[in-house]
């Protein structure tokens, strides 16, 4: 299989149509092997707009998904990133790429492993959901995958104008949300439907009717 010749198709024929334009992110996304971030086995599935299984539960998200909300973060060389359930690297790599410096927090030991040694990226072995405050704060967060709620400590990360986005779900559907902090607080705003790979740590409380 020609992946360079793949990696082209995603660009023209996944990521512009989808009105990702940030030259950045498609530079970046144009030059990092997405098939060297996911089983040997699954390579042949890497540039096929959709979610990409890793194994133990986890996957890759689409794309088109990433490029989305790269595009919407507006990140620029030199800021600080935190990847939270970076996975096997890939949404780490992109964004190394772009020039930024990137914190990757992943809690699976194996996912951890294979972080370890990517250029460019920091890795911190932990719960998904707590983040990586001792190297805080950060110009940009992104979560990458679909959450069901948001924690605040992930929030308090940020440092005032940094961005935060994610795939969260709202009634059943995955929702691409982006979010500036400001000194007023922190909001989030959707701006597409779109499934992203599920993170373990952020389900919702149960709520017990009688």
């Amino acid at each position: 299989m020609d992946f360079a010749q793949a990696r082209r198709a995603m660009v023209d024929s996944q990521l512009r149509p989808q009105a990702v334009t940030d030259p950045l992110v498609v530079a970046a996304m144009a030059t990092v092997p997405r098939e060297a971030f996911v089983p040997a086995s699954s390579q042949s599935m890497a540039y096929i707009d959709r979610m990409v299984p890793l194994g133990n539960g986890r996957s890759l998200s689409p794309a088109t998904s990433l490029g989305r909300l790269l595009n919407e973060l507006h990140c620029r060389t030199g800021e600080r990133a935190l990847v939270v359930g970076a996975g096997t690297g890939y949404s780490s790599a992109v964004l190394a790429q772009m020039g930024l410096k990137v914190v990757a927090v992943e809690s699976d030991p194996a996912l951890v492993e294979q972080l370890r040694g990517l250029p460019g990226v920091t890795v911190h072995a932990g719960p998904l959901e707590e983040g990586a405050p001792s190297l805080a704060p950060f110009d940009i967060i992104l979560v990458d995958g679909e959450i069901e709620q948001l924690p605040d400590a992930l929030v308090e990360q940020l440092k005032p104008g940094g961005r935060l986005a994610l795939g969260l779900v709202e009634n059943g559907v995955s929702r691409l949300q982006v979010g500036t902090r400001s000194v007023h607080g922190f909001g989030l705003k959707s701006f597409a439907d779109s499934s992203m790979a599920p993170l373990p740590g952020f389900a919702r409380p149960a709520v017990f009717t009688f």
